[in-house]
């Protein structure tokens, strides 16, 4: 019996950890191979080309762009910003194709799912997916959730462009996309019948002519069988192929895929790949013409897509502030309103006290100005101290990305929920700068009204906007409206991250940092209370923090901030700042630049035929190696020297080691994450013609890892009205004890989950989180759901976060949706005390 069990956990193992060779297109390759992001990025390139093209010449404008392969996004970009007349952005265009190509590359770890690869013949479950993903697409477009819409649409351009990979069309002679499959109200005609033999053994290792001539000359559609387990498959019928695949070595023996050169039809690879990147525009073009051109400039980032929040504390005692407040909103509003910087949304959270809400959305800038204007103070409430509360619900509802800024005096009686916001802010990369109106710097008429703020309370904000990137302004009545300098810089266009560190305790030390060609607009913040530094540029000259105007820069002072507005002119070179503090402070360096660092952890499954990664939703394991993803944006080239984890509040660094998986991308590996939050620090040079110069970049978000894995049990999809049960399991090797257990979801659904679990010496615990959908929840509609557990004294905690759709149609896939889902809970389970 122990023996059976060996061997069943050896099997499991190797169908669990092992490449799935029914991935189709490779994530990176070292051959002249066409990749999923190449094909993706050609398609996104050539498609906005077009569009640009279609403007210019409605316009009376020349385009001579010519549309190939020879496209790079700067080339896209600057020729599109002079069809639209307007400076159209690089970094954010770079981005969406990331975005794009990373949900992408995730579909591959759905291993045993025929409809997401169209194996085994499961053209209408595929043509089903897509169709759906299309849907959800467009629902996420006309919501403004941009970044929701890309990862869609990553998914859906997978399982399109595996049709042209896995499926005998091209050896069909076919010159153009296959239409139907985004088109739901057409017929899926001449499909092999589940008798129908479709393929011959290869001669050796000469597949060329294995597909069977009444196949090809009566145009029937087939596609290869896989399986990593099992080698069965219906008589006479192709297989996938590849290494992995079990079925290719049953009569008849072979493949037909054309993933790459190698492949049993490599020979037709590169027609393949042409192919899918027709059928990816034809997508795109869909998208486009269903949701408008200013709508889809958005989702290819060619224009702003990023959110502006405010949540407003309306309690009675900031009655004066809510007038300033006010007006320096308004003031933001106007100065963006019709440019290229204009939000595609603002979200409005105010607060009495008595709850938050309601919860403001709109793209309309005039309409959201209403809304600002009516904003008037009211009477504390029972739950004015439940802060934290109603900015978890902040973050959890507005989309990733967003920027948000609170005015506030509210001391956080929930501060057991600081935790929670922090991971919520690591999960989403959303941007929390604080608006603080303490007591303890108002005057004594203002101070009358006020409630307590105390020196922990404004601690604790600190600490939060610094998690998020943000800053932390002490105001008082008669400063607010100088934050307003402060408050531009923050929601800027192409904003980067040179440098930011924070200091915990009072010493003297020196930084540097490195300013590049791309860079403008540079700002240096030093951020607390009785400090002392001097700026040095990198000709030798210096400038005190005492003097206002120098010659490198003018300071405003701004509650606890020092604003260093940097001279325009010789910037490029390596800067010194020293600093001597009397208690804790922050250094933060900005700029505007369309060079900039993109990262996600990932998750790597290397091996045989190809390679199997997915983005992380949850937090590293403490201690254990790790791999990130880092792509530059912003250049067509780049040269990455050190990737870094440097420590969030100190100085401590754990150094990755870098692949290129592409000309500016790379795949960083960490041998051991550390247990101090950190951020990642990059450095490199910039390639631009005949001048070599180097350049940093920072995370603006902290990370950190944990010793609790969560795992969720996955479900693409759930329906309107009906309740949706997805089992999770939480384990760790450290702390045994009751975890408390959250759940939430960015939509508002209803869910219901324990509020916590006993792991036990077991060291692991499973639970059940139900979500509801309202019946009238659009088609279409994406649900994000977060699931944490946190330790027993707040000592720890982690997440998962789960992407779901709502479909009016029946799932696809219920229950474990995949079969190397189910197993991987068993396996995860058995191997527990192994593994940790």
């Amino acid at each position: 019996m122990v023996s059976l069990v060996v061997v069943a956990l050896f099997l499991l193992q190797g169908a669990l950890l092992q490449p799935p060779q029914a991935a189709a297109f490779k994530i990176y390759t070292t051959d002249e191979s066409l990749t999923h992001h190449r094909i993706t990025e050609a398609a996104f390139l050539r498609k906005m080309a077009d569009v640009c093209r279609n403007v210019a010449t409605a316009r009376g404008k020349d385009f001579t762009l010519p549309i190939n392969s020879k496209l790079t996004a700067t080339i896209v970009q600057k020729a599109c910003s002079n069809a639209f007349s307007s400076l159209l952005k690089l970094s954010t265009f770079n981005l969406a194709i990331i975005q794009t190509s990373i949900s992408n590359a995730a579909v591959d770890r759905k291993q045993f799912s025929t409809a997401h690869h169209f194996d085994d013949e499961d053209f209408k479950n595929g043509r089903d997916l897509i169709t759906k993903g299309i849907a959800s697409v467009k629902v996420s477009i006309k919501k403004g959730n941009y970044l929701s819409a890309r990862s869609s649409l990553g998914a859906v351009c997978h399982t399109l462009q595996d049709f042209y990979s896995h499926s005998n069309w091209v050896e069909l002679g076919s010159t153009a996309p296959f239409s139907t499959l985004i088109k739901p109200e057409l017929p899926l005609s001449n499909i092999a019948g589940p008798n129908t033999k479709t393929c011959r053994n290869c001669v050796g290792e000469d597949c060329s002519d294995n597909i069977l001539p009444d196949v090809l000359q009566q145009k029937t559609l087939t596609s290869g069988y896989f399986s990593l387990i099992f080698s069965s498959k219906p008589a006479g019928k192709c297989s996938h192929g590849g290494f992995f695949d079990r079925t290719s070595s049953r009569e008849p023996t072979g493949g037909i895929n054309k993933d790459d050169i190698s492949s049993y039809h490599g020979f037709l690879h590169f027609r393949a790949a042409e192919m899918a990147i027709n059928a990816t525009m034809e997508l795109l073009e869909d998208i486009r013409l269903a949701t408008g051109d200013q709508a889809f400039l958005r989702l290819m980032g060619l224009t702003q897509s990023s959110v502006l929040a405010f949540v407003f504390d309306i309690t009675d005692s900031l009655s004066q502030y809510i007038e300033v407040f006010k007006k320096v909103c308004l003031s933001i509003i106007d100065s963006r309103k019709g440019t290229s910087e204009e939000p595609s949304e603002y979200v409005l959270v105010p607060f009495n006290g008595q709850g938050s809400g309601p919860l403001i959305r709109t793209a309309n800038a005039d309409t959201f100005k209403e809304y600002i204007n009516s904003l008037s103070a009211s009477v504390a409430g029972n739950f004015s101290d439940m802060f934290l509360s109603e900015l978890l619900l902040t973050l959890t509802r507005v989309p990733p990305s967003s920027d948000i800024f609170v005015l506030t005096d509210a001391s956080a009686k929930d501060t057991e929920l600081k935790s929670s916001v922090k991971a919520m802010i690591e999960s989403t990369k959303s941007t929390v700068n604080f608006l603080l109106t303490s007591s303890l710097l108002r005057s004594e008429e203002d101070a009358s009204l006020s409630r307590s703020l105390s020196l922990s309370d404004i601690q604790l904000y600190r600490d939060l906007a610094h998690v998020s990137g943000g800053q932390t302004i002490d105001v008082t009545n008669t400063t607010l409206s100088q934050a307003n300098a402060v408050i531009t810089d923050a929601i800027t266009a192409d904003l980067v991250t040179v440098l930011q560190v924070e200091r915990s305790s009072a010493k003297a030390e020196n930084f540097s940092f490195v300013l590049d060609p791309s860079l403008s607009n540079t700002t240096v913040y030093i951020t607390g209370d009785s400090l002392v530094f001097t700026l040095y540029s990198p000709t030798g000259v210096s400038q005190s923090g005492s003097v206002a105007d120098g010659p490198l820069g003018s300071i405003l002072t701004v509650g606890n901030i020092k604003r260093v507005k940097l001279n325009s002119d010789n910037q490029t070179g390596e800067w010194k700042i020293s600093i001597n503090a009397t208690s804790s402070y922050t250094l933060k360096v900005i700029g505007q630049s369309s060079v900039n660092v993109l990262f996600y952890f990932v998750e790597i499954v290397e091996g045989g035929h190809g390679d199997s990664w997915g983005q992380r939703f949850t937090r590293p394991f403490i201690g254990r190696n790790a791999t990130f993803y880092v792509s530059v944006t912003g250049r067509d080239s780049v040269t990455v020297t050190d990737v870094l984890l440097v420590e969030a509040s100190g100085s401590d660094v754990v150094r990755g080691t870098i692949k290129a998986v592409g000309a500016t991308d790379f795949l960083v590996n960490i041998d051991r994450i550390p247990e101090w939050p950190f951020v990642v620090q990059l450095k490199g040079l910039l390639n631009d013609s005949s001048l070599v110069s180097q350049f940093q970049r920072q995370s603006p978000t902290q990370q950190q890892g944990s010793r609790i894995t969560v795992m969720a049990q996955s479900q693409n999809i759930t329906q309107p009205g009906v309740p949706l049960s997805l089992n999770f399991t939480v384990a760790t090797n450290n702390t045994i004890g009751n975890y408390t257990i959250r759940a939430r979801n960015d939509q508002g659904f209803s869910v219901s989950f324990p509020s916590s679990l006993i792991l036990g010496t077991e060291g692991s615990a499973q639970g059940s989180v139900t979500l509801t959908a309202p019946s009238d929840t659009e088609s279409g509609t994406d649900v994000t759901l977060t699931i944490e557990a946190e330790a027993p004294g707040s000592t720890d905690l982690n997440y998962v976060t789960l992407q779901l759709t709502v479909s009016t149609a029946n799932a696809i896939f219920s229950g474990c949706y995949s079969l190397s889902l189910c197993l991987s809970f068993f396996f995860f389970i058995v191997c527990h005390f192994v593994c940790f």
